[in-house]
């Protein structure tokens, strides 16, 4: 190479050296940059840094409820209606004119108490024109009886043929007949007589009067009155077919007691037992109908009244309830949130049995006498801070703890 080239070659590789050098700068910013978010990222998600955060978390107001353990009934609820043990209707077995009535509408009657009377008058006639038939006949009889005697006596002395003696005879059971005919007759027209008097057939409350006193009644035609027996009486209601196999299974053991209460505000209630079980399942609806039987002394059921029904099953002894208002479903399953004695929480998974309305039976998870909360979940995770709601809030830390913190 030439002296004068030297320098020209010099200045061409510091040139190409620079453009590299420049090249490679952006690379490293961007490494760079890349690195400094890296370890941010992994600062933020550090775990020395979550519970400092989560310190900082003003604690959560809650209410709190307990745990317990008690007896508790197993039931099914179902909604009923009361049904009367018995309904008659009142219709009249004698024709004519409706001559008395002797209760007045609603009232209660007891078996054999008198309801109305029908005119008995063309009956009364009746029965005594029978009467006398009777009485007529039985004397014919009695002569043709002693007729037959006579002539008994003397076939035996040739006084009196035999053909004579068997036409006495004949004559004699002839008349007989019509003796017992004419028995019966009376006995029909005593029975009309009687039917002239309509007495209550059981012990109930009398509905409306659908006839009133003066009118022509037919027999076997117009109701006059319906009774309703309401004590004891029915309480009618449905349930799944799913709780079929186990209604049977306890009935099986022992009788099952059914309480009747009436809807809110009343808190009325009455005790029956379970005493019918209907033979197929409603294919319409999947359920089956069952009656209780209560005494109803006070009649404070009333037919066609709507009732809340239980049906107890079994008692569990000493099970342990929760308010059902405390159960949550978390990610992992149901859990109740249990208060600890450092006024933290705790979710516990929990494994449920029968729900009793306002409480629930906890199989698993929580024990008598444990705090759990009522309200204020929405707020909480593991481990929150809580107070209870209308008292004073803990104090959050103090203002050098926090700039240590950060």
């Amino acid at each position: 190479m030439k002296t004068q080239d030297k320098p020209r070659a010099q200045r061409l590789a510091h040139s190409q050296a620079v453009g590299a050098a420049a090249r490679r700068r952006p690379r490293r910013r961007l490494w760079a940059w890349l690195a400094l978010g890296a370890a941010l990222l992994l600062a933020a998600c550090s775990g020395e840094d979550k519970p400092q955060a989560q310190a900082e978390r003003p604690p959560a107001p809650v209410s709190l409820g307990q745990a317990s353990a008690k007896s508790v009934p197993v039931v099914v609820l179902a909604i009923g209606r009361v049904e009367a043990l018995a309904t008659v209707s009142v219709r009249s077995q004698a024709s004519g004119v409706l001559q008395k009535v002797h209760f007045v509408e609603g009232q209660l009657v007891k078996t054999g108490d008198r309801l109305f009377t029908v005119d008995p008058r063309p009956y009364q006639a009746a029965l005594d024109q029978a009467i006398a038939n009777l009485e007529r006949d039985q004397a014919q009889l009695k002569e043709y009886r002693q007729e037959a005697e006579r002539n008994r006596k003397m076939v035996a002395r040739n006084f009196v043929s035999v053909q004579d003696y068997e036409q006495a005879v004949a004559k004699a059971e002839s008349q007989a007949a019509t003796v017992k005919a004419d028995q019966a007759a009376a006995e029909k027209s005593r029975l009309d007589l009687s039917n002239c008097s309509i007495d209550s057939p059981l012990t109930g409350e009398t509905g409306a009067l659908l006839v009133n006193q003066g009118n022509l009644v037919q027999a076997g035609s117009d109701t006059l009155v319906v009774i309703k027996q309401i004590q004891p009486c029915y309480v009618n209601f449905a349930v799944p077919e799913r709780e079929l196999p186990a209604i049977r299974e306890h009935q099986a053991k022992g009788r099952l007691r059914v309480r009747a209460s009436l809807p809110p505000p009343s808190r009325q209630a009455w005790n029956g037992e379970l005493t019918f079980i209907d033979n197929q399942v409603d294919a319409k609806t999947g359920t089956v109908t069952l009656k209780g039987t209560f005494a109803n002394a006070d009649a404070g059921l009333w037919p066609g009244q709507f009732v809340n029904v239980s049906l107890e099953l079994y008692t569990l002894d000493q099970a342990v309830v929760v308010p059902s208002r405390t159960i949550q479903n978390g990610p992992q399953g149901t859990i109740v949130f249990v208060v600890k004695d450092d006024m933290t929480v705790d979710a516990r998974p929990v494994k449920l049995g029968p729900v009793l309305g306002a409480e629930t039976v906890v199989t698993e998870g929580v024990r008598p006498g444990d705090k759990v909360v009522l309200d204020g979940q929405i707020a909480l995770y593991p481990g929150a801070k809580v107070f209870v709601s209308g008292g004073q809030a803990p104090a959050g830390p103090p203002a050098a703890a926090k700039a240590e913190a950060k």
